[in-house]
């Protein structure tokens, strides 16, 4: 089969090098031309839009910013993708977005597959990142290779949909963790501790979390370099908020979350990394978090 993909940016373009390692045939497309390029040195061929990549492939991939993004990409690629395709979107949209946009994709028959990722792009980049797919167990069969080449872990969620419910709800814990972490590492660092040890007792303990062991270690590093912005941090919230009030679920953490990333976005930007909510305390307390001896970027 023939993919294309659409969206090289700090994790799509990760995802599209899995699928060329992994022997695929692959047309990439992406609106920054060296970003493109780069795929071409890996063996990738480069279409000149996103209709055109359509217009060569059998399916095509997606991995881009925002609904609305994702929504105008797929008003071009619709026309031109060969009845009987498949849409897989490696984004993070909301269920509702899915449901929507799946669709419209149908009514020209082009099946969506949602394939959203999560555990960061140091893991997209050694193609061990988990994929969390929903929509028709005979999508998922037919490929099945091709989601396996990007990740370590595949989880079919269930029908379309429902992928989207479970990224958000991983994205919140995410979040939540990362305002904790920087609250326990504050706490360590004014009660006078050696932060490079109290990190490496955080991890070995209880109070451990994915997070802990990775973005804490951006955040004592000083880079606080995640490649993954407050804007996008307060879309997935939003989207964890808008279902805590359709099923009846109260979301005391992760409004209080919510409003802490407000606050950041407010402070830093909304292009800031999303690790520089942790920023937030240092500046009001005047007290840095950094210690020797940890990376300024995961690998």
């Amino acid at each position: 089969m023939k993919y294309g993909y659409i969206g090289l940016g700090n994790l799509g373009g990760h995802l599209a090098a899995s699928l060329i390692r992994g022997g695929f045939d692959l047309t990439v497309y992406d609106r920054d031309p060296a970003l493109a390029e780069r795929h071409r040195a890996m063996g990738a061929k480069v279409g000149s839009s996103a209709a055109d990549v359509a217009g060569q492939v059998d399916h095509i991939f997606t991995c881009l910013p925002s609904p609305a993004v994702s929504e105008r990409v797929l008003a071009e690629v619709l026309s031109a993708l060969k009845p009987g395709a498949t849409w897989i979107e490696n984004s993070t949209l909301g269920r509702d977005d899915i449901l929507r946009l799946g669709g419209l994709a149908e009514q020209v028959d082009v099946h969506l597959l949602e394939a959203p990722v999560t555990g960061g792009v140091h893991l997209a980049a050694r193609g061990e990142i988990t994929v969390l797919v929903g929509g028709p167990q005979t999508l998922y069969d037919l490929h099945r290779l091709a989601l396996q080449a990007m990740g370590h872990k595949i989880f079919h969620m269930g029908p379309l949909g429902s992928a989207a419910v479970i990224k958000v709800i991983t994205n919140m814990l995410a979040f939540i963790h990362l305002v904790a972490d920087g609250e326990a590492l504050m706490l360590a660092k004014r009660g006078g501790l050696d932060l490079k040890t109290a990190w490496e007792a955080i991890a070995a303990s209880s109070g451990s979390s994915f997070v802990h062991e990775t973005e804490g270690q951006l955040i004592l590093n000083g880079s606080y370099d995640i490649a993954f912005s407050m804007d996008l941090a307060l879309k997935d919230l939003g989207f964890a908020m808008g279902f805590g009030r359709e099923y009846g679920v109260p979301l005391d953490l992760a409004s209080l979350t919510h409003q802490t990333f407000m606050k950041g976005r407010a402070a830093y930007g909304g292009a800031a990394q999303s690790t520089q909510i942790v920023k937030l305390l240092e500046d009001v307390l005047g007290t840095d978090l950094r210690a020797p001896g940890f990376p300024a970027r995961l690998e």
